[in-house]
């Protein structure tokens, strides 16, 4: 049962890592040349937030079911945009650091 589990979930995580456009765009981010693009990259999450908001109110009258998931979804990616920008702040210090020395 464990061995189940354990292999669903490692083949859902390689499916979602190469098919959310967040994953992505974060791999994308956390390149040398894209470190830059931390911080912008968080006004992204408002779009994630507004999507989950719109998905909620759309369950709240009526909608189907499986919307929560989209929410589930959207909650995740907004919130790892924004722990993304200080974060690439972060690295990006460091390679800078790094490149100085």
């Amino acid at each position: 049962m464990f061995r189940n589990i354990f292999i669903a979930s490692v083949a859902t995580r390689g499916l979602l890592r190469t098919c959310l456009p967040s994953n992505i765009a974060l791999d994308l981010i956390r390149s040398r040349r894209g470190l830059k693009w931390g911080v912008p990259a968080m006004l992204i999450s408002g779009v994630y937030f507004a999507i989950a908001y719109w998905c909620t109110v759309s369950i709240d009258n009526g909608g189907p079911g499986w919307l929560h998931l989209v929410v589930l979804i959207c909650i995740w990616s907004a919130f790892k945009f924004l722990i993304m920008g200080p974060v690439s702040l972060v690295l990006l210090a460091y390679a800078r650091g790094v490149e100085g020395v």
